[in-house]
């Protein structure tokens, strides 16, 4: 985990699928506008877990007691009508793809530190 900045370049980098679209400039705007924190969490189905403790994309429709669903309120017509995207308070990678291609962006490889946990040294051993 990190506590970094993402300038312009990087945030081209990170949504470089999005760049051409209407909406990137609000994205970009948003993602650049304070320090961000980096994480990267490893785990049996990492991703997925991640995904469904953050909450649907759309702040509106997240459950509650997800992060988006208990701290972000904005409907996406309530973002339309104002021009802006949905600003959500977190991103989490969609697939275990993306997440290797967002570590890559983020951290470089002397950073990144695995080890056992009791549950994997224990219980998942035999």
């Amino acid at each position: 985990m990190k506590f970094i900045w993402i300038d312009k370049s990087l945030s081209k980098e990170h949504y470089a699928e999005h760049v051409d679209k209407d909406f990137y400039p609000d994205l970009e705007r948003y993602i650049t506008e304070g320090p961000v924190i980096a994480m990267v969490l490893e785990g049996v189905e990492a991703v997925k877990i991640v995904r469904k403790m953050v909450g649907s994309t759309a702040p509106n429709e997240a459950l509650p007691g997800t992060i988006r669903g208990d701290f972000a309120h904005i409907t996406r017509d309530f973002a339309n009508d104002r021009g802006s995207s949905i600003k959500n308070l977190i991103h989490a990678s969609g697939t275990p793809e993306e997440a290797k291609q967002e570590i890559e962006l983020y951290f470089e490889e002397p950073e990144l530190h695995s080890y056992k946990t009791v549950h994997e040294a224990h219980i998942l051993a035999e």
